[in-house]
């Protein structure tokens, strides 16, 4: 029997038409394990950074999807589309040559910092236990609730001008559940002419940035992982050095004193491997995940 693959983390450059789903499916048949999963899903239009566990490692992806991520995006003024991007059917056009680039700029500042933000009508949010990108899709009206997000950074980075339309490169720092689309359609109506994503692509999740991305190309000529699941996971999560019998503790789920570290950290034992992710709880401490179980 051939042994499994070495646990963690892929960071893959997707190819736009390409569902999330799809990456995943691929690196089963590259690495060799149906243990394989993502931390947060990308459009298919979309590029760039996934994040993929490779089988321990899929314990921690639920843990990443929650951080904050960087888009570098462009946004078509004077177009509005049934889903926000260049994928929906075009709704409405209005002449935008007319908009300044301070105006772009006033309507860019707007956005930026905490915000309440209505999600795309296409979004996977279930509405009466359906995905409203279902319910939109068949033709029903879809109304969802503003959420709030942090939108740390919101900057233009070049503004190109083609007769009455007028495209916006910008960078977006944010936290997780913002919708960039959202933020084109915003920007769009806050200048009166409507807009809507033509390129989205994700720089970053967390602390896994296109620095350690790999495209499908480079992993069918050589699947290696990123980073060990232990450097995913410190470098995603505060440290802790346990000592030989905290350890040993750890790896059975058994609670030790706090540490005073807010959230989720990396508890390691003094051979420098992780052996859990654990988190305060008043008194004592609570096992979030167990990456080195006694058992294993």
């Amino acid at each position: 029997m051939t042994a499994p693959p070495a646990p963690g983390i892929v960071v893959v450059d997707k190819p736009g038409g390409m569902t999330s789903h799809d990456v995943v499916g691929r690196c089963r048949r590259l690495f060799g394990t149906r243990k394989v999963g993502h931390a947060g899903t990308l459009d298919p239009m979309a590029t760039g950074v996934l994040v993929i566990g490779i089988e321990r490692a899929t314990k921690i992806l639920g843990l990443l999807t929650a951080t904050d991520k960087s888009y570098a995006a462009t946004v078509r003024l004077g177009q509005s589309t049934s889903t926000e991007d260049a994928e929906g059917e075009l709704l409405q056009s209005i002449p935008a040559g007319h908009v300044t680039d301070a105006a772009i700029e006033d309507a860019v500042a707007g956005l930026r910092g905490a915000i309440d933000q209505v999600p795309s009508s296409v979004s996977a949010i279930k509405v009466d236990g359906e995905r409203a990108y279902k319910l939109a899709r068949e033709g029903r009206s879809v109304e969802l609730a503003a959420r709030p997000v942090r939108i740390s950074r919101f900057d233009v980075v070049a503004v190109r001008r083609t007769g009455d339309l007028v495209d916006v490169d910008v960078e977006v720092d944010c936290s997780s559940g913002t919708y960039v689309r959202a933020l084109a359609r915003d920007v769009g109506a806050a200048l009166g002419v409507g807009g809507h994503l033509t390129a989205l692509r994700r720089t970053r999740v967390g602390g896994f940035g296109l620095d350690v991305g790999r495209t499908l190309e480079q992993l069918a000529d050589e699947p290696r992982l990123s980073l060990s699941l232990d450097e995913a996971c410190l470098l995603a999560f505060p440290r802790r050095e346990l000592s030989v019998e905290e350890a040993e503790s750890a790896t059975h789920g058994r609670a030790l004193a706090p540490a005073g570290i807010d959230g989720t950290y990396a508890a390691t034992a003094p051979s420098g491997d992780v052996v859990a992710l654990l988190a305060d709880d008043g008194a004592k401490t609570t096992s979030v995940v167990v990456i080195r179980p006694a058992t294993l």
